[in-house]
């Protein structure tokens, strides 16, 4: 069992908590920057590419970022990564609110808010969650850690939407910028170093152990697939439901549901791969989406199908994050657990990018997204054998510690 350290009144429990609602700011600001990309597009007159590799550029900054954000969070504690991820998340967002050229929405809503993405991160939280947990509760913990953070999702996208009908996308932009600032109490209760478990072992030496393991680049390749369909649907499905004929709102509930149904499928998908074989788990859950895309095609659009896309997409939607982190955490140990699921999460920005900026790319030029929708089925089935191969047991050296 791996110990535990005494963090005085910051106990697992108050540093869980506290990671969720970090999540729960962090994720549900981000996830509802979808509900942007017609009326923002509309007003300042530009096309859907722009606002898309806005997107592209936040979501490769942050997988840009991400290794040295958790390199840093694993050598000094996440605390202090947080006050500078949250600082610049809202001056992302601020600058964003006041946007006239395409410049300025690459700067505040790509370059800035992806570094404070970086700082805020699944990655980040999850390090310092994992650390403090148990071997056997780990895959469990992130889960729960992951699904409550999704009811972030789930509230503040229609609660956006709402707002973003009542004042403006600026005065909306504006507010989440000052609600970012909440990142600095936070970080607060999520200071401290992480402990070091087991024998010695160094970061240089942490990675080349990580990239010499076949199951590790094999991670790293399939999580690409899991950023190209996280940030093309939240991107683009609001516009993609409006296109069919459906009001706006309709679109912001099925990005909600997709949150709220995350909920269910990060907490079961934590506990099934606290008993049973991760990546095959995660096959199944890639081979799932691509089912889902195929169905979502060629159903009739009503506002039920597109209801039900959302709820079913949310059961396999950022499920794949606590397994992957958990499965890096079994194989390696915990001790730079935040740095190796860090590399593994620069791949799924990198896919991210890709998802965001070619659906509005194939959007401008086709009039329709019908093509990114099956290419992000082809990469749903590609993933799904790629996780098929992986070796879930531990290095040689956490046997040889154990014994």
């Amino acid at each position: 069992m791996t110990p535990v350290k005494d963090y005085g009144w910051r106990t697992p429990l108050v540093v869980f908590l506290t990671a969720c609602l970090l999540l729960f700011v962090s994720f549900g600001t981000r996830a509802g920057f979808g509900l942007y990309l017609q009326p923002v597009s509309s007003d300042l007159g530009w096309g859907r590419e722009v606002f898309g590799l806005a997107i592209a550029i936040q979501n490769v900054m942050v997988g840009f970022a991400q290794p040295f954000t958790s390199a840093f969070a694993d050598r000094f504690g996440t605390g202090r990564m947080i006050v500078v991820g949250g600082l610049l998340y809202a001056s992302g967002l601020a600058l964003m609110s006041h946007a006239s050229s395409p410049a300025d929405a690459y700067l505040g809503l790509g370059v800035l808010t992806g570094l404070g993405l970086s700082g805020t991160s699944f990655a980040i939280v999850f390090g310092a969650v994992g650390r403090i947990v148990p071997d056997e509760k780990r895959s469990m913990a992130l889960g729960l850690a992951g699904s409550i953070g999704s009811i972030g999702q789930f509230t503040m996208v229609p609660v956006g939407q709402a707002l973003l009908s009542t004042y403006g996308w600026s005065t909306v932009l504006m507010i989440l910028a000052v609600l970012m600032l909440i990142t600095l109490p936070i970080a607060g209760v999520l200071k401290g170093r992480p402990v070091d478990h087991g024998p010695g072992q160094s970061l240089r030496q942490a990675l080349h152990e990580a990239g010499s393991h076949n199951g590790y680049r094999l991670l790293v390749t399939g999580f690409f697939v899991c950023g190209f369909h996280v940030a093309y649907i939240g991107t683009h499905l609001p516009a993609y439901i409006v296109d069919q004929g459906l009001p706006p709102q309709i679109g912001a509930w099925a990005l909600g549901l997709v949150g709220l149904f995350n909920i269910v499928g990060s907490a079961a998908a934590g506990f099934i791969g606290g008993k049973f074989s991760k990546p095959y788990l995660l096959s199944c859950l890639y081979f799932g989406r691509a089912v889902l895309f195929v169905a979502f095609v060629l159903l009739p659009m009503t506002e039920t199908t597109a209801l039900i896309f959302g709820a079913t997409m949310g059961l396999m939607w950022l499920s794949t994050v606590p397994v992957t982190s958990a499965l890096v955490a079994q194989i390696f140990g915990p001790r730079y657990m935040g740095t190796l699921f860090g590399i593994v999460f620069f791949s799924h920005q990198m896919g991210a990018f890709l998802g965001a900026w070619f659906g509005g790319y194939i959007y401008d030029r086709t009039g329709s997204y019908d093509i990114v929708w099956w290419v992000a089925a082809g990469l749903g089935v590609l993933a799904g054998f790629i996780h098929l191969p992986i070796n879930a047991k531990p290095v040689p050296r956490l046997s040889m510690a154990a014994d």
